[in-house]
């Protein structure tokens, strides 16, 4: 069962339609019982850090995440917010996040380009992995953010996209995966890599 969780914060419908377009069923569930059968967990996410963090504790699922992701070894992929979340800390707020990879998350700034970064970007393949698996010779992807990934593990990094700077678009610590850009609003090329996470992880 593909598991996507709700904890209150954004885009957890239009991830689904997307799972279901390329003709997959999943379920939006904060329900711990029902994330204990998960095979497949997504974690996406729109909004601050802290109100992230805030969420997951209320709804007690941090404790059910990290026993499927380090216990179980199941499959994860957190999108945008839900890949931030997976790092030590982030600059936009206080509180410590679930340091699941060796990373930290940081604004953007910049007097010449606008922040938020939105619209279409390019992403380099650094690393090979199964979710970059396609005839495509390059990926473009749908981007929203103000906040970005630096990892401090090189090995994790699948892929950077420039803007501003180069900054890590995605990443992968064994069965732990994130993404900064939106796969559920890139139209073919987010289909290809969620069709990858699902049949390939």
């Amino acid at each position: 069962m593909i598991v996507i969780v709700n904890y209150n914060m954004g885009n957890v419908g239009s991830v689904y339609n997307m799972i279901k377009k390329i003709g997959f069923e999943a379920l939006i569930t904060s329900n711990i019982n029902e994330i204990e059968k998960a095979k497949k967990i997504i974690l996406p996410g729109v909004g601050a850090f802290d109100n992230g963090i805030i969420n997951l504790k209320k709804l007690g699922l941090i404790e059910i995440l990290e026993y499927k992701v380090f216990k179980e070894r199941v499959p994860i992929l957190g999108i945008c917010l839900g890949m931030q979340l997976m790092t030590k800390k982030s600059e936009e707020g206080e509180l410590q996040g679930l340091s699941w990879i060796d990373a930290e998350t940081k604004r953007f700034v910049s007097d010449t380009y606008k922040i938020p970064h939105m619209g279409w970007n390019y992403v380099k393949i650094i690393k090979n992995s199964d979710l970059f698996s396609s005839e495509f010779s390059e990926w473009r992807f749908y981007f929203v953010h103000s906040y970005y990934v630096e990892s401090y593990n090189k090995d994790d990094i699948l892929t950077t996209t420039f803007y501003i700077h180069d900054f890590v678009s995605s990443f992968q610590r064994e069965n732990i995966i994130g993404v900064q850009f939106h796969p559920e609003k890139s139209h073919k090329f987010g289909m290809m890599l969620l069709k990858n996470f699902i049949t390939k992880f």
